[in-house]
């Protein structure tokens, strides 16, 4: 039986999207089923049906989650992801990450086991960051 993988994205420019295609891509050539969530249309009872799940939101505003769509989302069903596999991985434009190290250490401090570091990429993610990306989407079909 093959691993059922949710990927949640919400993207704007499309790097995040893109980067989501890349893990997407590396999980399915390794067996798994990967299906993709729009921000809006995954809730409690996704939360709640898969074990593996990747979370991608690009850096918003003054690095921050996009907070119209995923990051009530994210709010909503955070109680419901420990125990389960996690990743979290998007884009920015401007500044330095702090987004992402503020969304990992929130995880963190709501009991969510993080399954590697995120991955974050700076515009349009690179050939390497893909390629990381690619082999993240193997490690969570096997894992």
């Amino acid at each position: 039986m093959s691993r059922k993988i949710a990927m949640v994205v919400w993207s704007k420019t499309g790097n995040t999207r893109l980067m989501s295609k890349a893990i997407k891509e590396g999980a399915e050539n390794a067996g798994a089923s990967v299906e993709v969530f729009k921000s809006y249309n995954f809730g409690i009872e996704e939360a709640k049906s898969y074990d593996t799940i990747a979370f991608g939101c690009p850096a918003m505003g003054a690095e921050t989650l996009e907070d119209t769509e995923f990051l009530p989302m994210y709010e909503t069903v955070k109680p419901y992801l420990k125990n389960k596999k996690i990743f979290l991985f998007g884009s920015y434009g401007w500044g330095d990450g702090e987004w992402m190290r503020a969304w990992r250490e929130d995880a963190i401090n709501n009991g969510i086991s993080l399954f590697r570091e995120p991955i974050i990429a700076k515009e349009k993610p690179s050939d390497d960051i893909l390629d990381k990306l690619k082999s993240v989407g193997r490690e969570l079909a096997f894992s």
